[in-house]
């Protein structure tokens, strides 16, 4: 009997000798062997820990494992934690460690991840006195109800603190409508001052219309890449590094299964997939729906601490100091993503240099047939995505981001202090400031699609709210042009001035320039004697508005041709129309944002009932 038992036990440590350190104790708590060779396998394969494997692939409970580590160490596990006050966040989560609160048995509670927990096993004997353990998960819920106060204010603040010149932060928006108003009204004038002022005023304005539509014209020529450019390297799971995906949600129930189904379906290794779902407080709606759903266990639902503004940019604040990742990407909950963009994206980085911070993915809008209105979306979104930002990145040009499918080196966004939670359009914002910090955006050829508003309210409310982040980004970044200029370089300046607040004068002049345009051409037609000035002036109106609406169309003309969509072609002749209630949407905004300056529209997903990619047929056909 003692030689059986013997040998059971030499079995036992020959097996936990072929396990990483890290799960091998797991077979004295029961787990079966062929669970763990399976986690070290895979391990194995996708080079990271076999703990990590374990959790993130379901094949145990996060809690079981912690219970089971504490119970090997001869320790408590925790579950409820309280942090002294001491502990400092988020420094507490990056260690894994954190001092409890005077009174406490323990004075240190531990929540070691991967390659640690073997290093805590390793070296547990000579802890003095010996620390408790919790999961990562409990320290981070600890975390939150002991700093929530601190997590909404760095959250909200944080960049106007490191970086005042570069942040929308509150206050009365009336100085810079007043002087953006004189400089407007002056322009209106033109016609009525002294001829060779009006004149003057006149060609500056033409000539700076036309820089703004020849670079829309000149995306056209650029050819956009739709796959991986030949020769790129595709990265072994060994060598892909680890992915965050932040996803911020408010009032997404409806939408919950279809975006659980996307982020389950991404082609990546679970042991370095980093998935945070971030909602508010006070949603209790989609807190219930995700409740209810079967997570997969490399998901976590981080409950945003409640502060202002209520907007999704303090949201990915929140999240990004609890990023694992080396990369991270935000995504959208009406998201449909290429199962293959991270693999694509985290192998476009490793070909870049360090100075490539962004990658931006093409967004398509999927419900094109709804409407009149979804199909001049969808071919606005062909034209920006498929032309227009591929150029850009292309010239190395600054970018103004889409909200969703950037790809980000995570160290670069903690280096800039995230987001900036006031303004309302934060990732056009964000581009700005990565070129302003001497970072560039590069192209993903990978498609993300979309839902487009339906109704014209609802478009109304998403594209006042776009146009008002607009002008927050051209106020914000026009307090100092010259540091701007020095910066950037004059180039790159002008770039950016045509693509910001530029965007934002077109649709505001437009109605009134078309309106002018025709006085003009009417009163020069009835005046046969007109002198050289008007002429000229006439002339200028006839290359501006031809360029423009040639500028209207030709980019999402292309971007149709260039995303297979033909059928679109005839709408294209719409866009006019299109960019007129744009135009409503600057007014709109120009007004709200003197109001309501911080603001934030919401969209409601989940709503649509076609699908140009059979994402939406899959679904329903499928389940979540």
């Amino acid at each position: 009997m003692a030689s059986e038992a013997e040998s059971g036990s030499a079995r036992g440590a020959a097996s936990r000798l072929s396990l990483p350190p890290e799960i091998g104790f797991l077979l004295d708590a029961g787990v079966p062997h062929a669970t763990l060779a399976q986690a070290a396998a895979l391990a194995r394969a996708c080079g990271t820990d076999a703990a990590t494997v374990l959790v993130n692939r379901g094949l145990m409970d996060e809690d079981l494992f912690y219970r089971a580590l504490a119970r090997t160490l001869g320790t408590v596990f925790l579950e409820r934690v309280s942090l002294d006050e001491t502990a400092r966040y988020p420094q507490i989560l990056e260690v894994g460690a954190a001092p409890l609160a005077t009174g406490s048995a323990q004075s240190l509670v531990v929540a070691p991840r991967g390659a640690a927990i073997a290093r805590l096993i390793a070296g547990y004997a000579r802890l003095a006195p010996p620390p408790a353990i919790t999961s990562p998960r409990r320290l981070r819920l600890a975390a939150f109800e002991r700093f929530a106060e601190t997590i909404a204010d760095e959250a909200a603040n944080d960049l106007a603190r490191h970086y005042p010149e570069w942040s929308c932060t509150p206050g009365p928006a009336w100085p810079s409508l007043c002087l953006f108003g004189l400089v407007f009204l002056l322009f209106l004038m033109a016609g009525r001052l002294p001829d060779t002022i009006g004149f003057g005023l006149i060609a500056l304005g033409q000539c700076s219309v036309l820089a703004m539509l020849a670079l829309r014209l000149a995306a056209v020529t650029v050819p956009a890449r739709t796959e991986p450019a030949a020769g790129a390297r595709r990265l072994a799971d060994r060598a892909l590094p680890t992915y965050t995906v932040l996803v911020a949600l408010y009032r997404e129930a409806v939408i919950l299964p279809r975006l659980i189904h996307t982020l389950a379906r991404l082609d990546y290794p679970e042991a370095k997939l980093d998935i945070k779902i971030l909602i508010e407080a006070d949603d209790g709606e989609t807190a219930a729906a995700l409740r209810a759903a079967v997570l997969p266990a490399r998901f976590e639902v981080v409950v945003v601490p409640p502060g202002l503004p209520r907007t999704k940019p303090r949201a990915l604040n929140v999240g990004l100091p609890l990023a694992r990742g080396e990369l991270l990407v935000v995504f959208d909950a009406e998201d449909q993503v290429d199962p293959g963009q991270l693999r694509e994206a985290a192998s476009r980085f490793a070909d870049e240099p360090p100075s490539t911070a962004c990658l931006q993915g093409r967004l398509v809008i999927d419900n094109c047939a709804e409407s009149w209105l979804t199909r001049l979306f969808a071919i606005e979104y062909a034209g920006l995505f498929d032309v227009l930002l591929p150029a850009l990145t292309a010239w190395r040009m600054p970018t103004p981001l889409g909200g969703t499918s950037t790809h980000f080196r995570t160290r670069v966004l903690r280096e800039l202090h995230g987001w900036d939670a006031w303004n309302v359009t934060e990732d056009a914002d964000l581009g700005i400031r990565l070129a302003l910090a001497g970072y560039r955006v590069g192209d993903l050829p990978s498609p993300t699609f979309e839902e487009a508003p339906k109704t014209l309210r609802a478009w109304l409310r998403q594209r006042t709210r776009w146009l008002k982040g607009f002008m927050q980004t051209s106020f914000t970044h026009g307090r100092r042009p010259l540091d701007v200029v020095r910066r950037l370089g004059l180039l790159d300046s002008l770039c950016a001035v045509a693509v910001v607040p530029g965007t934002v004068l077109s649709a505001l002049l437009y109605p009134l320039l078309t309106i002018w345009l025709g006085i003009e051409w009417t009163a020069l037609d009835a005046k046969p004697g007109a002198g050289l000035i008007a002429h000229l002036t006439g002339a200028g109106a006839l290359v501006v508005a031809s360029a423009g609406f040639v500028a209207m169309w030709l980019p999402g003309a292309v971007g149709c041709l260039r995303r297979g969509w033909p059928d679109l072609l005839i709408f294209a002749a719409l866009m006019p129309i299109y960019f007129a209630l744009v135009s409503i949407a600057a007014w709109l905004a120009v007004f709200e944002l003197a109001r309501h300056p911080h603001r934030w529209n919401k969209t409601e997903h989940g709503l649509s009932r076609t699908s140009r990619s059979g994402a939406l047929h899959l679904k329903r056909r499928r389940g979540p």
